[in-house]
C-alpha cells in the first residue's frame, strides 16, 4: 500500500490546522483574565469559567438544549427506521415525492421555517413551549437521521432476513434480531448528526424559543447582543471540553470505529 507523500501530508496538515483553528482560537480566549476578547500572552485565568456559575440560565440552557437534542434525534430516527425500509425496499406511487417530502427541510432557509413554526404554533396553542421546540426540531434532523438509516438500508443483505423467516421467525423477531442490528450503524449515524444538528440550531429557534425554553445557542446569542467579555467564549469551550471528554469515553467504552461503522478497529 502507497504512502501520503509530503505534498499530501502538507496539505492533510493545513486542513486539519484550518478545521480546528476556530477551535482553539475559542478555547484559548476563554483563559484570559481581561473583561474584553483577548489573546491571554502573559497571564492566564479561570476567571470567566468561575463566572458561569453566576450565571444560571447558561446551565439550565446547556440541560435543555441536550434534553431537546436527545429527544428530538430519538423520534426522528426512530420515524426514520420505516420510511428508510419503505423507501429502500418498495417501489410505490409517490415513493419520490414522500423521499422529497422528508428532505425538504434542507431547501428551506431556517428563517423561513421559524417565522412558518412561531405563526404555526401561536395558532395552535403550543407558541414559547418545550413541545413545540420538540416538533420543530424533529422536522429539521429527520432529513439527517433519514439519509443515514436510509444508506445502511440500501445495502442490506435481505437473504439474511428471508433465512431466520425460513426457520420460523416472526416479523417482528427479524425486525429486532436482524434487520435493527444490521442498519445499527446507521441508526447512531444518524442520530448522532441529528443531535448535533438540533444542538447546534439558533436561526430557526430563536423564533419559537420562550424566555423558559430558551436552548444554550439562543442564550449565548441573546448575551452577546449586550455584552462584549469573554464568558461566552468560556460557555463554548466547556461544551468542547464536554464533547471532547465523551468521545473518548464513549470510544474506550465501545469503539467508535465500530458504533460509527459498524466494525471493530481491527476491520473486521
Amino acid at each position: 500500500m502507497s504512502k501520503n507523500g509530503p505534498l499530501a501530508l502538507a496539505y492533510h496538515a493545513l486542513f486539519v490546522g484550518f478545521m480546528l483553528a476556530p477551535i482553539l482560537v475559542v478555547c484559548w480566549v476563554a483563559f484570559t483574565p481581561e473583561g474584553f476578547l483577548s489573546f491571554p500572552t502573559d497571564r492566564w485565568s479561570l476567571r470567566w469559567f468561575y463566572a458561569i456559575a453566576r450565571y444560571p440560565e447558561f446551565v439550565s440552557a446547556f440541560w435543555r438544549s441536550l434534553g431537546l437534542g436527545a429527544l428530538s434525534s430519538a423520534i426522528a430516527v426512530a420515524f426514520s427506521v420505516p420510511a428508510a425500509l419503505a423507501i429502500a425496499r418498495y417501489r410505490f406511487p409517490g415513493r419520490e415525492a414522500m423521499t422529497a417530502l422528508f428532505m425538504s427541510p434542507l431547501m428551506i432557509p431556517h428563517v423561513v421555517l421559524g417565522i412558518a413554526f412561531l405563526r404555526f404554533f401561536t395558532e395552535i396553542g403550543l407558541g414559547g413551549t418545550f413541545a413545540g421546540l420538540v416538533l420543530a426540531h424533529i422536522v429539521i434532523v429527520l432529513p439527517f437521521a433519514l439519509r443515514l438509516t436510509l444508506a445502511s438500508a440500501v445495502g442490506l443483505d435481505r437473504a439474511i432476513e428471508h433465512a431466520a423467516v425460513s426457520l420460523g421467525a416472526s416479523e417482528w423477531v427479524v425486525l429486532k434480531r436482524i434487520t435493527l442490528p444490521l442498519v445499527l450503524p446507521g441508526l447512531v449515524s444518524g442520530w448522532a448528526l441529528a443531535f448535533i444538528n438540533s444542538f447546534d440550531e439558533v436561526t430557526m429557534t430563536v423564533f419559537i424559543a420562550a424566555p423558559g425554553t430558551e436552548t444554550l445557542p439562543v442564550r449565548m446569542f441573546l448575551y452577546i447582543q449586550d455584552n462584549i467579555d469573554p464568558l461566552v467564549t468560556s460557555v463554548s469551550a466547556c461544551v468542547i471540553g464536554v464533547t471532547v471528554a465523551a468521545l473518548v469515553v464513549l470510544d474506550r467504552a465501545y469503539g467508535l470505529e465500530k458504533l460509527l461503522v459498524g466494525r471493530s478497529g481491527d476491520g473486521r
